[in-house]
C-alpha cells in the first residue's frame, strides 16, 4: 500500500521561507515521479513542482526563482523549499506521486498523479 505523508507546513510572514517535506513509502522511490500541488480556497488544485525520477524539474511560473523541488532517494522524501513566500502561496499543499514508474516527460496535470497526501496548510501573512 502506498503511503504519502506532507510535513513542514505552518505560518510565515511575506518574504520569508519555509521548508515542505514528503515521505513515500509503499514503491520504489527512486522511479517515480513527485510532484507538489496546491489549493487555495475557492480555487482548483494546481501544479507547483515536480521532480522526474531522472532528477528534471518543472516549476510553475509564479513559483520560478523562489521554490525548489529536491528529492533524496535514500530516505524516499522530496522536499520543497519555499522562498521569498507571498501572501499568494498561501494554501493547501499536497505531495503526490506519479501513477506509472519511470515514465518519460513531465506531468503537471494532477490526473496522472494516483497517490497523494493530506496535505499541509501553508499561511503567509503580509
Amino acid at each position: 500500500q502506498v503511503q504519502v505523508v506532507e510535513s513542514g507546513g505552518g505560518l510565515a510572514q511575506a518574504g520569508g521561507s519555509l521548508r515542505l517535506s514528503c515521505a513515500a513509502s509503499g514503491l520504489t522511490f527512486s522511479t517515480y515521479a513527485m510532484g507538489w500541488f496546491r489549493q487555495a480556497p475557492g480555487k482548483e488544485r494546481e501544479f507547483v513542482a515536480i521532480i522526474s525520477w531522472s532528477d528534471s524539474t518543472l516549476y510553475t511560473d509564479s513559483v520560478k526563482g523562489r521554490f525548489t523541488i529536491s528529492r533524496d532517494n535514500a530516505k524516499n522524501t522530496v522536499y520543497l523549499q519555499m522562498n521569498s513566500l507571498k501572501p499568494e502561496d498561501t494554501a493547501v499543499y499536497y505531495c503526490a506521486a506519479d501513477g506509472r514508474p519511470r515514465r518519460v516527460g513531465l506531468k503537471t496535470t494532477r490526473w496522472f498523479y494516483d497517490y497523494w497526501g493530506q496535505g499541509t496548510q501553508v499561511t503567509v501573512s503580509s
